[in-house]
This record gives C-alpha cells, sequence and structure tokens, in this order.
C-alpha cells in the first residue's frame, strides 16, 4: 500500500470540549488506484486529507506513505517527506500569474534540487500527459478554468509522488470541464501509479474511480469498488 491511515482519530478544542472530526478512520489505498471520498461540508472530509498530507498530526493511530511510517517525524522530516513523497492539488490553482505553464511545473522541480534541463523536460511531459503541450509559454490569465485546474495537476505531479492528495478539484468549474478533471486525474491515476485520495461533493463524475468512500460525522465506510 502506498497510503494507510490505521484507525486515525482527530479531535479539536470545542469551548470546554473537544469535537471530534475523524473517528477511528481506516484507509487503504493502493498504488495505481483512485478512492473517491465523498460527504457532506462538515462531515471529516477535509480532516482526512489534511491528515493523509501529514499536515495535521492526529491524536491516535497512525498514517503510512510509501512504506514510511509518520509517527514521530519532526516537522522538516515531514517537510521532506511531502516534497518527495506527496503531491497536492488544491482546491484553487493558486498560479504564479508572472509564469507560464511550463514555468509554474519548472519551479517545483528547482525547489527540488532538479537540473532545469531535466525540470524543462519533465514539465513538458507532465502538460503533454495533460493536453497542455500547446499552450506551455501561456500565463494563467491567457487560461481557461479548466486549464489551470490541468496546470495544478500537473504541477502537483511534478516530483513524481507516490501518493496524490485531490481537494475538490472541479468546484469552480461547469459540469462537462468537472467531468474532464475527474477523468483526467483518474487516468493519471493508472498511468502515474499514484496512490490517489480524491475528496468531492460531486458524485456524478465518479463512474470510472477504483473505490467511492463516505465520510459521515468522522466515520468512513466503503460505499462501492467501481472495479
Amino acid at each position: 500500500m502506498s497510503l494507510t491511515l490505521t484507525d486515525v482519530t482527530l479531535t479539536y478544542p470545542d469551548g470546554g470540549s473537544r469535537l471530534t472530526a475523524l473517528d477511528q478512520v481506516t484507509l487503504d489505498v493502493p498504488r495505481g488506484s483512485l478512492t473517491a471520498v465523498v460527504g457532506p461540508s462538515g462531515s471529516g472530509k477535509s480532516s482526512l486529507l489534511a491528515v493523509a498530507a501529514t499536515l495535521i498530526t492526529p491524536d491516535t493511530g497512525t498514517v503510512t506513505v510509501d512504506g514510511t511510517t509518520t509517527t514521530g517525524m519532526t516537522r522538516g522530516e515531514l517537510t521532506d517527506l511531502r516534497r518527495h513523497k506527496i503531491g497536492i492539488v488544491f482546491q484553487q490553482p493558486n498560479l504564479l500569474p508572472a509564469l507560464s505553464a511550463s514555468e509554474q511545473l519548472q519551479v517545483m522541480a528547482q525547489i527540488d534540487g532538479r537540473s532545469p534541463v531535466k525540470a524543462r523536460t519533465r514539465a513538458m511531459e507532465l502538460l503533454d500527459a495533460v493536453g497542455l503541450a500547446p499552450q506551455a509559454q501561456r500565463r494563467p490569465h491567457q487560461l481557461s478554468g479548466g486549464q489551470r485546474q490541468r496546470v495544478n495537476i500537473a504541477r502537483a505531479l511534478m516530483n513524481d509522488p507516490a501518493v496524490l492528495l485531490v481537494d475538490e478539484p472541479t468546484s469552480a468549474l461547469d459540469h462537462d470541464r468537472g467531468a474532464a478533471v475527474i477523468d483526467l486525474i483518474t487516468r493519471l491515476t493508472h498511468h502515474q501509479a499514484t496512490a490517489t485520495v480524491l475528496v468531492t461533493h460531486d458524485r456524478g463524475h465518479l463512474t470510472g474511480v477504483d473505490r467511492i468512500a463516505e465520510v459521515q460525522d468522522g466515520r468512513l465506510r466503503l460505499l462501492s469498488r467501481a472495479r
């Protein structure tokens, strides 16, 4: 398994007591598979994604990323793990206005110490994979919303992560563009062999995913296996 959450419980302070965001959640996501997580607002979806991304440490339970259990790791070690093992697609692309699509990706590789030549080559490979090679030199204002989200996805894959975490990628897109983005994430998951968790409120585009799970009041249950 490339991503495993085992008996994860997460609570937050709530006045004089604590609010349970995740309640003994267990989830295994193999490489090359996509698990979609659905549920109403406030159910714990975002908390699950934050714990999986090692951005929040759970009260109890373990998170294992590509064979590495994160319990007891320092902040610096967790940062290094995210840089090399985890790709995160945020809800909003947050692209840098002055950089072209290709440069948005190259920055990620340069932060990791890759040579400029290798960074450019990898950036073009990924832009081609998401259908944006012809737009490689365009800046964000020259791209549509769907195109910006595809750059966002390609950027998350730049450092060859074992785990890909995707947060509501269709929230700002219309139905057709949203369906295209989900199809793209599904295809890239299988092609890039990532363990992918997709958090979404939209169940209408999930026919191609491997599994669907639902979070309700912090508890997770498997709804179906698409394959």
